[in-house]
């Protein structure tokens, strides 16, 4: 089967990776006074924030079943298998690293938060669940495309049950690929749910994209699907409660952010796709392209990552609107920069893991 590039994926990340280096330079460094809900400035900024996670974790999963399923249709899909499981586990490593602070176990602090888990370990975990369910029905693409929708709208409508789960129990370090109250940013329930919708989005993909007006039929069933979830998501679990009495489709419904935060992403996909025509070999491309790179480097920057010595540590909630916003653009050219002159492709991060695994098999 014939299938196309879908160079507007990169455009897609480059677009959330930019909103994560603005969201997490001015969240971080805002004084807390200028926080003003009610400031159309401040709602547009917290609107774009709030998309920048779902997206990364939707794109994450059609990028990567897309893949494979391209993998598959050449009869080659064992070593794409193998990759994604190392880019799992690489991802899940990098995370835990990334909140390393050798200085301060120089001195003997050691505490807990080194297993905390944030974007990039649910990501990894996320795209390792993902192959499992590849592997279970790689023979079967239309069930594979079924059993991701239901698991998916099972991590979002069970929400409220998990929500405030208590797991005190068990070693942290699991703990936290579970519950919040140890200090995690995600967890790998709801975020999966993003995961596996962006799987069967890649399915959708894989079957069709070769088929005439694919794009024009995507693009609208984007926006009007996007639509429906943003604006009627709460009502159709309130339609759902007064037909089954299901209390748990009133809960979602009441704290309905999950739905409606994937329908933000399906029209943010339904803009670029209908540009993608104008987007090959663009800039904004090359950049979705470092999305890795330019998270370590940011990351590095802002909270200090294995020194403790970053901005967070010198002007934390001490900027004013202007300053953010200055800073933010200098900030986010500064990393693109660093990204595309010192670290040529995210093959620089993967080479070293490389080397150092053989290094340790030597």
């Amino acid at each position: 089967m014939k299938t196309n590039r879908l160079f507007f994926i990169d455009a897609v990340r480059a677009f959330a990776i930019l909103m994560m280096l603005q969201g997490h330079f001015i969240d971080t460094l805002l004084d807390p006074i200028y926080r003003d809900e009610s400031n159309v400035a401040f709602q547009i900024w917290s609107y774009f924030r709030g998309i920048t996670a779902p997206t990364f974790f939707t794109i994450s999963g059609l990028v990567f079943l897309y893949l494979l399923l391209k993998a598959k249709d050449k009869g080659d899909d064992k070593p794409r298998i193998k990759k994604g499981l190392y880019r799992g586990l690489l991802l899940i490593g990098i995370g835990y690293a990334l909140r390393v602070d050798l200085f301060s176990w120089l001195y003997g602090d050691f505490n807990t938060y080194i297993f905390v888990i944030d974007v990039l370990q649910c990501i990894g975990l996320s795209l390792i669940i993902l192959i499992g369910c590849y592997v279970l029905l790689q023979k079967h693409v239309k069930l594979l495309s079924l059993l991701l929708v239901v698991l998916g709208c099972l991590c979002f409508v069970t929400e409220p049950l998990y929500r405030s789960l208590d797991l005190d129990h068990i070693p942290i370090v699991l703990a936290n690929y579970m519950t919040i109250s140890n200090g995690s940013i995600f967890t790998i329930l709801p975020w999966f749910g993003f995961t596996a919708f962006g799987g069967f989005l890649a399915t959708v993909f894989f079957s069709h994209v070769h088929r005439q007006r694919f794009r024009l039929v995507t693009v609208i069933s984007f926006f009007i699907f996007g639509s429906i979830l943003v604006e009627y998501s709460s009502l159709i679990l309130m339609k759902l409660y007064s037909w089954t009495d299901i209390e748990l489709f009133k809960a979602s419904a009441y704290y309905n952010y999950l739905f409606s935060r994937f329908g933000n992403v399906l029209l943010l996909l339904g803009v670029f796709y209908a540009a993608e025509p104008y987007l090959k070999g663009s800039l904004i491309g090359k950049i979705g392209q470092k999305t890795l790179s330019i998270y370590v480097i940011h990351f590095i920057i802002i909270f200090g990552s294995f020194t403790g010595l970053g901005l967070s540590r010198f002007y934390f909630e001490s900027l004013n609107p202007m300053q953010a916003i200055i800073g933010a653009l200098v900030f986010m050219v500064i990393v693109c920069i660093i990204s595309f002159y010192y670290v040529k492709t995210n093959a620089f991060i993967y080479n070293g893991v490389r080397k150092l695994v053989q290094k340790i098999k030597d």
